[in-house]
């Protein structure tokens, strides 16, 4: 009998109806040569520091270093004491029943550095002996799974990702464990103070930058802005800044309204503005922050139900790209679009069919343990709106990465006024390419650079130099200086 063993109840639901076990037992679906049994997520764990003999907190004991870390049971945490979690016992006792009766032992728990951690823990606390092998796979279609069953990896493949996600573990229980118990031993009667090896790096950096804010003196500046207007098209342009408010008004006071400015330089620049990147998890989490408010976790957490629903690839991804074997299938996956995709979406997905394809997101070399994210052929049918929210993100990420590149004509006017130099700037998109189907998601305020905008014009009239033009309007502005927080985009 081959034991396949889950992180979840209902992926080994799953597997098991794909691969024709239809037998529900207590803890375990059996069948066809196989038994699909699961955890619930990390069912075995480090040892607390109860199991090494120190069962009180006190600064004598520190630093807690273990000569060889152990694994236990999961525990539950009641009325201050550590008791075993009886769930997870028993489901313990149901794999090691299995594992005695196996022949061979399949990984199918999810395929990355936690799904890793989670089967060996188990794996290697109940001591068992049979050889495994990995069940390795981006999606949970049927195609999917029933390909990587066909095609199972040695166990020994993945031995460094295991110690990646063990080195990690244990690294948190030695800074989590001794710099916890060391703070709220040392601030006395404070309660419990927790400190981390994530954590407590990224809370200081947040306090540093508001520490500089606290103290942050916003600086004056002036800025002189003209309006003008040719071929029925209205501009503005913009000086430089200007430090002292009476050398500002020196000079707006040699210009007036009605009177003629002269274009001394225009300068045209054509540039191409490639597609983004698919997105990998990073990147989903930080646009559906800025574009739905959704926290990180909540990203996560709904691609993962979008994963369990078929519906889009593995969501845990470090990667922004595919590797040629997955492009072979985007037109497919086009096609899939066009016929059950929102309208817009659909649309474009219609005329990027037989067209050729931008390969930017395309590169085997960039490709980590998962390809980005895509969209499956699976339909994905009702789904909640925060659901439906995230797949048509990924889906528009998909249309938008593989279509043409954007052709912009960038053009930089510098006009002398009254011997002030002011300039505008202005775009003409001669080709949207990806942009066509492009949901841009805006920055919030306090990522906008405001000066960078002063001078920008959503459209030029064509200028030429030594070309005189009437002012229309001007003003002089006071602006100040902003202070800057970090944002998920700055630093996740």
């Amino acid at each position: 009998m081959k034991v396949v063993i889950a992180e979840k109840p209902s992926v080994a639901r799953d597997l098991a109806r794909v691969m024709g076990a239809k037998e529900t037992n207590d803890g375990y679906i059996s069948g066809n040569g196989y038994a699909f049994t699961y955890a619930f997520g990390h069912l075995v764990q480090l040892c607390t520091p109860q199991a090494y003999g120190f069962h009180n907190w006190s600064i004598a004991n520190l630093p807690i270093i273990p000569t060889e870390f152990k694994l236990e049971s999961k525990k539950l945490k009641r009325d201050g004491k550590q008791i075993d979690d009886a769930g997870a016992l028993k489901q313990l006792n149901t794999i090691k029943y299995l594992l005695d009766k196996a022949e061979e032992v399949i990984v199918a728990t999810d395929a990355g550095r936690e799904g890793e951690l989670i089967f060996r823990n188990i794996y290697y606390y109940l001591g068992a002996k049979v050889p495994f092998k990995r069940l390795w796979i981006s999606s949970q279609t049927d195609k999917a799974i029933k390909e990587g069953f066909a095609n199972l990896k040695e166990g020994t493949e993945y031995d460094s990702l295991y110690m990646s996600a063990r080195s990690r573990s244990e690294s948190d229980w030695l800074i989590g464990i001794n710099a916890t118990q060391a703070i709220t031993l040392a601030a006395g009667n404070r309660g419990l103070l927790s400190l981390g090896r994530v954590q407590t790096p990224t809370l200081a950096m947040i306090c540093s930058r508001y520490l500089e804010n606290k103290d942050f003196k916003p600086q004056t500046f002036y800025k002189i802005q003209a309006g003008f207007e040719k071929e029925n098209i209205k501009f503005k342009a913009t000086s430089e800044k200007i430090d002292k408010k009476d050398v500002a008004e020196e000079a707006i006071a040699k210009i007036t309204i009605g009177s003629e400015a002269t274009v001394t330089k225009v300068e045209a620049k054509e540039t191409k503005e490639q597609p983004p990147l698919l997105f990998d998890l990073t990147s989903l989490q930080q646009d559906a922050n800025k574009k739905y408010g959704y926290s990180a976790d909540q990203t996560l957490n709904i691609a993962q139900t979008l994963y369990e629903k078929k519906v889009i690839t593995y969501p845990r991804t470090g990667s922004r790209y595919i590797g040629e074997d997955v492009f072979e299938q985007i037109e497919a996956l086009f096609q899939h679009l066009a016929d059950t995709a929102e309208e817009g979406i659909a649309t474009i997905s219609r005329n990027l069919i037989g067209a050729k394809l931008n390969k930017r997101s395309v590169d085997e070399k960039k490709v980590t343990d998962h390809h980005a994210l895509l969209v499956t052929d699976e339909k994905p049918g009702a789904l909640l709106q925060e659901q439906r929210n995230i797949y048509n993100m990924i889906a528009k990420r998909m249309v938008e990465s593989f279509s043409d590149v954007c052709l912009k004509d960038i053009t930089t006017v510098v006009i002398n006024a009254g011997g002030v130099e002011l300039i505008a700037k202005g775009t003409v998109i001669k080709q949207y390419g990806w942009r066509l189907s492009a949901d841009q998601v805006e920055l919030p305020d306090e990522d906008k650079n405001t000066e960078d905008q002063d001078n920008e014009n959503a459209q030029l009239p064509k200028l030429t130099a030594e070309e005189l033009l009437e002012i229309l309007s001007l003003e002089l502005s006071e602006r100040f200086t902003k202070q800057s927080r970090y944002t998920l985009k700055h630093h996740c």
